[in-house]
């Protein structure tokens, strides 16, 4: 009997000490993806504006009217009529339209490069 009891007693101690052994799962990790860029904020009007009246500077364009309330700007350069129009879209960017007319019809060339100048200095 006291055999018996000390074998029972030796199983149940081994049998105590296996349970007492855990193994855990390892804990899922979350690693966040990298942040999307950032969108580019929308020009304002007003850095639009000042943007296009100093590239009309920089090309040597006398400006006769500037109307901020209704962003028309027209100037001369040489004999050359020029029109910009800077106008707010209802998505909140804001357009700039130039047009150049020569005696001889329209003059892609200085309003390429007014629009040139104009994208300098938005950062385009």
């Amino acid at each position: 009997m006291l055999r018996t009891s000390r074998i029972v007693f030796v199983c149940v101690a081994c049998t105590a000490l296996l349970t007492g052994c855990v193994a855990y799962e390892p804990v899922p990790a979350y690693y966040p993806s990298a942040p999307p860029p950032a969108p580019r904020a929308a020009p304002t009007f007003d850095r639009a504006w000042h943007a296009v009246l100093d590239a009309l500077h920089e090309n040597g364009v006398r400006v006769a009217t500037a109307d901020f309330a209704t962003g028309v700007i027209r100037g001369t350069k040489d004999r050359t009529d020029l029109f910009v129009s800077v106008a707010r879209q209802a998505n909140g960017t804001v357009q700039v339209e130039i047009r150049a007319k020569g005696p001889q019809g329209p003059d892609t060339g200085l309003a390429s490069r007014i629009s040139e100048a104009y994208q300098r200095r938005m950062g385009v």
